[in-house]
């Protein structure tokens, strides 16, 4: 048994270190997420709200995002139309934390490694907020593609990125890349 263990030792530290950044991240985001009402909605939805409004109104779209009256989430008007909704589900956190869970797991040096997951995280954020905006105008004038664009390819694309991050942390930063 000790043979197993001394021979599988990088992956088993690999498994505990994601697992166990995965789960501590999870569970202070919902200890967040806790603090606020059924019926509120919490602030980095509301940020995240916000910015995809800035946005949009940047060039020069007639957007409004505002609280749903009577549930916990965003609406997004387009034109005077209701286009989408922001649930808390869309404001990239679940991904951040995978994100920053893969690349602890594969740690390098503490600076660098702190700074790749800050830079991550800013990245991330910055693409949700262009692809909810991105998101909004397309269901405007492609309202028939819903599926195809908010079940495949804007998923593809946040994931997809998120997968070449983490390619680049482990070729290029983590105690891995030699």
């Amino acid at each position: 048994m000790k043979k197993y263990l001394a021979q599988f030792k990088p992956f088993l530290i690999f498994i505990g270190t994601f697992f166990a950044a995965y789960i501590a991240l999870t569970l202070l985001y919902k200890f967040y997420l806790n603090s606020f009402k059924a019926d509120e909605v919490d602030g980095i939805t509301n940020l995240v709200g916000r910015n995809v409004e800035q946005l949009l109104h940047a060039f020069n779209f007639d957007i409004k995002v505002q609280k749903s009256l009577s549930n916990s989430w965003l609406e997004v008007l387009y034109n005077n139309h209701y286009i989408v909704r922001i649930i808390e589900g869309c404001n990239a956190i679940s991904v951040i934390i995978l994100f920053i869970a893969f690349v602890l797991a594969f740690s390098g040096k503490f600076k660098v490694t702190l700074y790749y997951i800050l830079f991550g995280i800013v990245f991330i954020y910055l693409l949700n907020i262009a692809r909810i905006a991105l998101l909004t105008i397309l269901l405007f004038h492609f309202p028939e593609k819903n599926h195809l664009l908010h079940g495949v390819l804007f998923p593809l694309i946040i994931y997809g990125t998120v997968f070449i991050l983490w390619i680049i942390w482990v070729n290029k930063f983590s105690k891995y890349a030699k």
